[in-house]
Order: structure tokens, then C-alpha cells, then sequence
């Protein structure tokens, strides 16, 4: 099955945005574009139901119903319950939330062990804990590669080790790290795994029981969505937090980690992502799976499409002598987020080139500070990223290593 690329694009209005034409998206790891099926929910709530939902008069009643339909599908498609399913402003502050909640879990002189990999989403409120007695143990990265090796992983731990923290795959390295066999050795030591799938899951929506972490935290609008971050916490663990909301709050799951009130509209249409996956898989499959089901085909077509893409561009740059790729040099086991460091020329000049060639992608450390600084890269100003979708085309690819080549 080849994934349909016009049908694709024709869900997301930005490519039928005059003042985007000619533009190639190459910064979608800072957030994805919109399809349309989010764009309208969210301006349908606002016209027709933004007023305090769960009241029994019909314009209540269908707010509420709209934001248990988010829960219920969104949860539906990661294999998991509604009542584990959390949102919240964003992916930075719901691990902020986290760990207040986390930390009266364990003793003073408990250990976690944070990853040198992370967005610093997933590492500062941790380590913030070595403030109120936690001792926090770095996992390195491979200062030439960027990986994490999970036998290094292995000499980390200790009978008093409590949780490991690790993404899903790096905003600026790309590597795809095994989350499953990271999460079953932390199991092994009667540790917790949290993963930050910031960066993975705009490639496909992993299935959480199948990799086995027990707290997953993405972020909504760099998957097609509305800008919040969604947090998966296993059942098991909530009753064991510190409620973080007010005080008549504690014990509702839902609310637990929500210090504020919901963000309605928004999390009303989060189920947009499922109606764009939905009508992708029915373009392509046949109908009457299960959403977990229909999940797993879309990966498998995502991810063809985005490994096709990479090849080129992967190519390209191993062909160069005056470029350092910052992680793998392969297709598989990797996301489509590709960071290089010019060697000759000025990082800046060939930033601005690339910009002059209508290719919108980042400069910076993207909030990837530590793996940059375990890879002697100075942050300032950080590394070039090129980061794309499965609704990117080959035409685009193109028009990146087109302009590669002259601003090179």
C-alpha cells in the first residue's frame, strides 16, 4: 500500500494557502500544520458551544459531550482508557505538574535516572527534584552518535532507583530509542519508565500498552492538533500522587493533574487528529477496524512514506565533506528530524540561504541543550534542523537539497 500524497494534503488547508505557496515546511518538529478537521471543530465550539460544559441545557451538554469524545478516541487509537488520558497547556508543563505530583512517591535519597537526550521538557523538572532530596543520575548520550546505550543504561541502576526518564526519539538527533526494552529494565528494577514522545509521535501514534511505559507525554499541536500537550498516566500510579488540583479535586483522576481549569475548546477538538486518521485509513483500507488497528496500518503507511523521503536527503548528505549530521545516518529506527552543523561555512549564511530558497526550518538548540552539550556542540547557535511529515513530498525534498546545494 503507497500512501495517497494528494489526498494526504488535501486535508490540511495550509497547502492550499495562497501566502504559502512555494514555501517548503521543513520545521515541523516545532509544530505540525492543522488539518482541517481540527480547524473546524475548534471553530464550531467557539460558534456554537463555548460556554461551561456539563450543565443539562443542549448547548452544555454537547460542549461536554464534544470534550468526552476527545478522551474517549484519542484513547481509543494509543490502546489505553479514557481515564488516562490528561491534558494539558503543554508537554513542558505537564511534566512540571508531574513531578510535584511524583515526588512525595519517594524517599529522600531515592535515585532517577534522567537521559541526556531529552528536550528539556523531560529534564528539568526532574532534576529540579535534586532540590528536595532525589538524587538524579545522568544517562549520557554517545558523544560522537547522539545515542543512549542501554547497556550503559544497565550500570545506572541501583536497589533505590525509582524512575528512568528518556524520550521516545530526540528533537534534534532523530534516533528512535526501544522504548518497550528500555521500560521492561526499568520494570526489572522496580523503577517507572516516562517518555517524552514529543518528537516520535508525530510519526505515528505509538500503542502504549505494546511499548509498556507507564507515563507518556506528547504534544497535540505538533501532531495536526490544537496546542496542548496529552499526557498518558497508567491508572495504578494516580492514586499513589499528590493531587495537584484543588483540594476537593483529589481522587478524580481527570483532575488530579490539572492545577488549572481545562482548556474546553481545545481539548473539544483533539479528536480532529482521529477524524483525519480515520478518513486516511478509510481512503486506503478497508473499514471496521479497530481504532488501535487502524492505528497500527497508518504507522506502517506513515512511516514508508517518510523512510522514501529520507533516502535523497540522507544521501545527499553523506556525500558531503563539509557537513557534520548530528545522529544516524540510516532510515530505519530514525524520525525524519535531520540536524547538521556546516564545517565551512558560517552556520548563519547558510541558514539565511536556505531561508532565501522559500525552505522554512529551524537554527538553534530547540531546547535539546544537554545531548548538544555531551556532543560538544555549542548551543549558540546550535545546529541547522530539517524536519518533515508524511505530508511532505518528494517535490519538497527536492526543493531542500536544491537549495542545499548552493547555500552549502
Amino acid at each position: 500500500m503507497k500512501l495517497d500524497l494528494s489526498f494526504v494534503r488535501s486535508q490540511f488547508p495550509a497547502f492550499s494557502e495562497p501566502t504559502l505557496q512555494g514555501w517548503a515546511f521543513f520545521e515541523n518538529a516545532g509544530g505540525s500544520y492543522p488539518c482541517q478537521q481540527v480547524v473546524r471543530r475548534l471553530t464550531d465550539f467557539y460558534t456554537k458551544n463555548k460556554v461551561q460544559p456539563y450543565y443539562p441545557y443542549p448547548a452544555s451538554q454537547r460542549a461536554g459531550e464534544l470534550m468526552d469524545g476527545s478522551y474517549s478516541r484519542i484513547s481509543a487509537y494509543l490502546n489505553v482508557s479514557p481515564e488516562e488520558i490528561h491534558f494539558g497547556p503543554s508537554t513542558t508543563q505537564n511534566v512540571y505538574v508531574l513531578a510535584n505530583a511524583m515526588r512525595p512517591m519517594w524517599q529522600e535519597g531515592d535515585e532517577i535516572i534522567v537521559s541526556c537526550q531529552d528536550h528539556e521538557a523531560n529534564a528539568g523538572a526532574w532534576r529540579r527534584l535534586s532540590e528536595k532530596g532525589i538524587k538524579v543520575i545522568e544517562w549520557h548520550v554517545n558523544p560522537e552518535t547522539g545515542i543512549l546505550d542501554t547497556h550503559t543504561l544497565k550500570t545506572l541502576f541501583t536497589d533505590r532507583t525509582r524512575m528512568v526518564a528518556f524520550p521516545h526519539c530526540s528533537n534534534v538527533i532523530g534516533d528512535v530509542n526501544p522504548v518497550r526494552d528500555i521500560s521492561n529494565l526499568a520494570h526489572n528494577h522496580g523503577a517507572l519508565s516516562v517518555v517524552d514522545g514529543v518528537g516520535y509521535a508525530p510519526h505515528g501514534f505509538p500503542d502504549l500498552k505494546e511499548i509498556q511505559a507507564d507515563i507518556y507525554l506528547f504534544s497535540l499541536y505538533k501532531t495536526f492538533g490544537p496546542h496542548l500537550g496529552l499526557m498518558y498516566v497508567n491508572k495504578n500510579l494516580i492514586g499513589k500522587m499528590e493531587n495537584q488540583s484543588h483540594f476537593f479535586k483529589k481522587g478524580i483522576a481527570k483532575s488530579m493533574l490539572t492545577p488549572a481549569g481545562p482548556d474546553h475548546a481545545q481539548i473539544a477538538s483533539a479528536q480532529g487528529i482521529i477524524d483525519y486518521f480515520d478518513a486516511v485509513y478509510d481512503h486506503h483500507f478497508k473499514a471496521g477496524a479497530s481504532p488501535s488497528k487502524r492505528n497500527n496500518a497508518l504507522n506502517q503507511l506513515f512511516h514508508q512514506h517518510e523512510e522514501q523521503l529520507m533516502e535523497p536527503l540522507l544521501e545527499f548528505l553523506a556525500s558531503r565533506t563539509d557537513i557534520r549530521l548530528v545522529g544516524p545516518n540510516r532510515t530505519t529506527s530514525r524520525a525524519p528530524i535531520i540536524s547538521i552543523l556546516p564545517l565551512k561555512k558560517d552556520i548563519e549564511k547558510v541558514y539565511h540561504s536556505l531561508i532565501s530558497h522559500k525552505i522554512m526550518l529551524g537554527i538553534g538548540d530547540f531546547y535539546a541543550v544537554r545531548p548538544l552539550m555531551d556532543m560538544e556542540i555549542p548551543g549558540d547557535p546550535g545546529v541547522i534542523r530539517m524536519s518533515f511529515m508524511h505530508y511532505t513530498s518528494p517535490e519538497e525534498v527536492g526543493q531542500l537539497i536544491d537549495g542545499l546545494k548552493e547555500a552549502l
